[in-house]
C-alpha cells in the first residue's frame, strides 16, 4: 500500500491516502493468517500501517471455489474471524471451534510493539455496529445518502463497546485526463463497481458483471459516484465535499486509463497542495 499523507493526527484537516487495500477475512484468508500478515507488516514497517478489513466479494471468492453466503452469514463469519485476529494481536494463544473457523493453539510468536490498528469496511449499518465493536475505524464509500447513517452506526457500536471512535475512511474513485470526454471514457469499465448486488450477491463472472453495469449504470449515475474530470479544481472540490461527511481519511483509488501515473503528477502539483 502507498499511503501520502496530509495533514497529522487530531488537526482538522484530513489524510489522504493514494491507494487501497482490503483483507477479506469471510473466505480466502483464515483469520489467523491475516492477523500474522497484520504482525508481520507492523512488524517491518513500524507505525507506518493499519488494515482494511471486509466480507470481501463473491468476485473474488468463488473463483476459489468457495460458496457465497447470504448477508447474514457473511456478517456472522466476519464477526467469528474479527474475534480470533484481535484475540492473537492482543498476544493470546487461542483454541477456537467457532460456527466457521478453527483454530488450535494459534500463537503469534512475532509481535509488533504497535498493535496495528484495524479498519472495517462497512456498506451496511450492522457492519458498521461490528466495526465500531470489534474494528479500530470504519471504512467505506463516499456515498453522501449512506455515510451520515453508517457513521452513526458506527458509533452506537463504539459506545456498546466503551471505546473512543477511530478513524472514519471514505473512499472515491477518481480518473483525470487532458478533457473530460477522456476521463470519462478511460474510467467506463470501472462502472462495475457501482451496482450495489455485486457486493452482496453472487456476481462472479467480470464480463457478465461488466454487460450488466453497461445495461444499468448510466454515466449520471457514474459520474456521482467517482471524480472524473479534467478540471482538477473539480477533483479539489469533490475532495473538500468528502470531508465534510465526517472523513478523517480520504481514500483516492486510480481508475484513469492509460499511464495512470501521470495523474499523480496532476495531483501533486494542483489537487494536493490546495488541500493543505
Amino acid at each position: 500500500m502507498a499511503w501520502a499523507w496530509l495533514g497529522a493526527a487530531g488537526q482538522a484537516t484530513s489524510r489522504v491516502a493514494l491507494g487501497t487495500a482490503v483483507l477479506p477475512v469471510v473466505h480466502r484468508y483464515h483469520p489467523a493468517v491475516v492477523a500474522q500478515f497484520m504482525a508481520t507488516m507492523e512488524v517491518m514497517f513500524p507505525g507506518r500501517t493499519f488494515f482494511g478489513v471486509g466480507s470481501g466479494e463473491a468476485l473474488n471468492e468463488v473463483p476459489c471455489g468457495m460458496d457465497w453466503p447470504s448477508g447474514e452469514v457473511q456478517l456472522a463469519r466476519m464477526e467469528e474471524a474479527l474475534g480470533i485476529v484481535n484475540r492473537l494481536l492482543d498476544g493470546e494463544r487461542v483454541t477456537f471451534d467457532g460456527s466457521y473457523f478453527r483454530t488450535e493453539a494459534a500463537y503469534l510468536w512475532t509481535r509488533p510493539e504497535r498493535r496495528p490498528p484495524i479498519v472495517v469496511s462497512a456498506f451496511h449499518p450492522e457492519a458498521a455496529r461490528l466495526a465500531g465493536r470489534l474494528g479500530d475505524g470504519l471504512w467505506s464509500l463516499a456515498d453522501p445518502e449512506s455515510v451520515p447513517g453508517l457513521i452513526e452506526a458506527y458509533e452506537e457500536g463504539c459506545k456498546q463497546a466503551g471505546k473512543e471512535k477511530g478513524e472514519i475512511v471514505l473512499q472515491a474513485p477518481f480518473a483525470w485526463a487532458e478533457t473530460d470526454a477522456a476521463a470519462l471514457a478511460g474510467a467506463r469499465e470501472w462502472k462495475a463497481t457501482v451496482p450495489d448486488e455485486f457486493y452482496v450477491d453472487d456476481w462472479h463472472d467480470p464480463a457478465a458483471m461488466q454487460r450488466y453495469a453497461e445495461e444499468h449504470v448510466s454515466d449520471e449515475q457514474f459520474l456521482a459516484s467517482a471524480i472524473v474530470s479534467a478540471d482538477p479544481a473539480e477533483h479539489v472540490e469533490r475532495i473538500k465535499e468528502i470531508e465534510q461527511l465526517g472523513a478523517t481519511v480520504v481514500v483516492l483509488m486510480n481508475i484513469s486509463a492509460g499511464i495512470r501515473t501521470r495523474r499523480f503528477d496532476v495531483y501533486a502539483k494542483q489537487v494536493l497542495p490546495e488541500l493543505r
